[in-house]
C-alpha cells in the first residue's frame, strides 16, 4: 500500500510491503455531541502512539465544541457543558493532533466514525488532510473474531475477549488504550496466518486463505517494471497470462484482499512458478499478452484466447455475388467486412444488408446461361430472381455495386434505409420487429467501422510512432501490416533519432496478410490503434496511407452505440461485437 507524500513511517511503503513492527500506529478515539460530523463536533480527543509493542506517547484534550452537549451524550460520556467551557477549541487542538500523529498510521475502532470527523474538522478550518493510512479494528475483527466467541464486535465485547488492561467507559484515550490491546491481540491472529506486513494487514479479509497469502513468496525476484508475468502449475503449463506497469507489484496482489476474484484464488493453489517478461513500453507488454494468451489459451483467461473464431462476411466473387460467412480472408479478390466476434453478429449483419439491399439469399452458384426456379423471396419482391434469367449479370451488378459502396465505403445510404424501414415497423406498431432490424443494424455498423478503422493499417508497409513516456522521454513503436514489430524507450533528454533509427533496424519483418486483415489478430491492431489515438501521440514516420471514409461506419457507429450499451447495461450485461 503506497501512500503519499512524506506522510509515512520509517519511509514509504515499498512493493514487498513494512514490518509491522516497524510500523508507528496512532491509536485515536474521540468523543462528539452526536453521531455526524456535518452537524455535531468534537468534545474530545484521545490517542496512544505504539510501535513494536511499546508505547511511545499518548495524547488526550478536552475541546470546546461551541454548542451544548446533550443530556444523554453527558449520561454516556461523562462530558458536561461545563467541562468543556474552558477546553481548547478545535482550532488549536486538531492541529497538536496532527503534530502528535504526523508520520503515523492512524487506528480507530469503526476508524470511519473518527477519521471523518477529523476529516470534516480540517476541512473546516482550512488544514490540508495529511492522507494517513488508516486501519479500522472493526474491520479486522469481523475478519477474524467468530460469533462464536463473541455475540458482536464492538470495543467493549472485544476488549473484555482479549483481557484489554484498560476497559472502555466512553472517555477518548481510555477507548484509545482499549483499542491498543484490541489491536495487539489481531496482529498476534493474523500473524499467525502469514501476515507480517503493514501492506497485508492493511488488505486483510478471511476471503484470502493462509494458503493462498503463503504462495507470496512466487513474487520474490520479479522485476518492478512493465510487462508480462505468466503463472504456471508444476508441470510448466500456463495457467493465467497477466499485463501490468509493474509485474512484481501485480503479482504480490494475487495473494492479498485485492484480489477477489474466486477463478484467481483457485489459480493461486495451482500455481508453482511466475515467469515474467519485461517490455520496452505498455503498448508491447499489451500486445504479447494478447499472443501469449492465444498461444498457449491459459484455462483462468476468459478473453482473447480464440483469435481464430472471428468470422467475416464476405461477398462473393461469381456472377451472381452473394454475402457469405468465412472464417479467414483468402487472396481471392472478393469483398470482406469484419471481423466479427462472433458468427450470432455476423449472421445479424448479414440479415440488416438483406433488409434494404437486394442481394440474393441463395447459397448455390447460380450460372447465367442455366436457369432455375425461383424462391419466395423472389415472389416477395425482396430478390430480382437472377436464378431464373429474370436479372441479367449487368442488372445484378448494379445492386452489387451498391452493396461494395455501403459495405467499404459510404454506409450512409444504408443506415438511413435501415432507420427508414425501422420506423415503417414501428409506424406499424411491430416494435419487436423494429428491436431486431435496431440489433442487426448494430451488428453491420460494428462490422463495417471495425474493417475500416483495421484495413489502413493493414495495408501500411510500416509505421513509426512516439508518445511522451511517463519518467521523461518518448515510448517508440515500429507498425507493420497492423502488427507491432518493436517497440523502445528513449531516455529523457536524449535525441530520439537515434532510438528511432536503431529500432526500425531491429524490428521484426512483417509480411502482409490477404487484405483488409491484418498481419497480426484483429484484437492486437485494434489495441495498436487506441495507442496511435491516445493523447501525445506523433507519427514520425508513414509508408502508407492512414484514413478512413467520408461517411464511413465510424459516425454511425459513435452515435448508435451508446444507445446500445444502455440498453444492454439495464439488461446487466454489455454486448461485445
Amino acid at each position: 500500500m503506497q501512500m503519499a507524500g512524506d506522510q509515512m513511517v520509517q519511509g514509504t511503503f515499498d512493493d514487498l510491503g513494512t514490518a509491522l513492527a516497524d510500523v508507528t500506529f496512532v491509536v485515536v478515539d474521540l468523543e462528539t455531541t452526536g453521531g455526524s460530523p456535518a452537524d455535531s463536533a468534537i468534545t474530545e480527543i484521545g490517542a496512544v502512539k505504539v510501535r513494536g509493542g511499546e508505547v511511545l506517547g499518548e495524547f488526550q484534550t478536552l475541546v470546546n465544541p461551541h454548542l451544548p452537549i446533550p443530556p444523554f451524550i453527558q449520561s454516556l460520556t461523562g462530558i458536561t457543558t461545563s467541562m468543556v467551557a474552558d477546553a481548547p477549541r478545535i482550532e488549536s487542538a486538531l492541529p497538536a493532533f496532527l503534530e502528535f500523529a504526523q508520520g503515523a498510521v492512524l487506528v480507530a475502532h469503526n476508524a470511519g466514525f473518527d477519521v471523518g470527523f477529523l476529516k470534516m474538522a480540517a476541512r473546516d478550518q482550512g488544514i490540508e488532510w495529511p492522507r494517513h493510512a488508516v486501519l479500522d479494528t472493526v474491520h479486522l475483527a469481523r475478519q477474524l473474531v467468530s460469533r462464536d466467541e463473541a455475540r458482536n464486535h464492538k470495543l467493549s465485547t472485544l476488549a473484555a475477549l482479549f483481557g484489554a488492561t484498560t476497559t472502555p467507559d466512553h472517555r477518548a484515550l481510555h477507548d484509545a488504550q482499549a483499542t491498543v490491546d484490541v489491536l495487539h491481540a489481531l496482529i498476534g491472529r493474523v500473524g499467525s496466518l502469514g501476515v507480517h506486513t503493514f501492506e497485508e494487514l492493511a488488505s486483510y479479509t478471511s476471503r484470502v486463505s493462509p494458503a493462498q497469502r503463503r504462495k507470496r513468496w512466487l513474487a520474490d525476484g520479479l522485476p518492478s517494471e512493465p510487462g508480462v508475468y505468466l503463472f504456471k502449475d508444476s508441470d510448466g503449463r500456463v495457467l493465467y497470462v497477466g499485463t501490468s506497469v509493474n509485474i512484481r507489484t501485480r503479482v504480490r496482489s494475487y495473494f492479498t484482499a485485492s484480489e477477489q476474484r474466486t477463478r484467481m484464488a483457485e489459480m493461486v493453489r495451482l500455481a508453482e512458478s511466475v515467469t515474467p517478461i519485461v517490455c520496452a513500453t505498455t503498448l508491447e507488454a499489451e500486445v504479447r499478452e494478447l499472443r501469449l494468451i492465444a498461444e498457449h489459451k491459459p484455462r483462468y483467461n476468459r478473453r482473447s484466447k480464440f483469435p481464430e473464431r472471428a468470422t467475416w462476411v464476405k461477398l462473393t466473387v461469381e456472377a451472381f455475388p452473394r454475402l457469405s460467412i468465412v472464417r479467414e480472408v483468402r487472396g481471392d479478390g472478393a469483398r470482406y467486412i469484419g471481423p466479427f466476434g462472433s458468427r450470432g453478429s455476423a449472421e445479424a449483419a448479414v440479415a440488416a444488408v438483406h433488409e434494404v439491399i437486394p442481394l440474393r439469399q441463395c447459397v448455390q452458384r447460380l450460372s447465367p446461361t442455366r436457369p432455375v426456379g425461383s424462391c419466395v423471396l423472389a415472389d416477395m419482391g425482396r430478390c430480382g430472381a437472377p436464378c431464373t434469367g429474370a436479372q441479367s449479370v449487368q442488372e445484378y451488378a448494379a445492386v452489387v455495386q451498391d452493396a461494395v459502396h455501403a459495405l467499404a465505403g459510404d454506409s450512409r445510404s444504408v443506415v438511413t434505409a435501415l432507420r427508414t424501414r425501422m420506423g415503417s415497423l414501428a409506424d406499424q406498431e411491430r416494435f419487436e420487429d423494429a428491436g431486431t432490424l435496431r440489433d442487426r443494424m448494430l451488428a453491420l455498423v460494428r462490422g463495417m467501422a471495425r474493417a475500416q478503422r483495421i484495413a489502413p493499417l493493414a495495408a501500411s508497409p510500416e509505421i513509426i510512432a512516439a508518445r511522451p513516456a511517463v519518467p521523461g522521454g518518448w515510448e517508440v513503436v515500429v507498425v507493420r501490416h497492423g502488427r507491432l514489430a518493436a517497440s523502445t524507450i528513449s531516455p529523457r533528454g536524449a535525441d530520439p533519432m537515434p532510438y528511432v533509427d536503431a529500432v526500425r533496424t531491429s524490428a521484426e519483418v512483417v509480411l502482409p496478410a490477404h487484405w483488409p486483415a491484418p498481419a497480426a489478430t484483429p484484437e492486437e491492431t485494434e489495441k495498436i490503434l487506441r495507442w496511435l489515438e491516445s493523447p501525445g501521440v506523433r507519427i514520425v514516420d508513414l509508408d502508407g496511407e492512414w484514413t478512413c471514409p467520408v461517411g464511413g461506419a465510424g459516425g454511425a457507429r459513435a452515435e448508435l452505440e451508446p444507445q446500445a450499451v444502455a440498453r444492454h447495461a439495464v439488461a446487466g450485461f454489455v454486448a461485445a461485437s
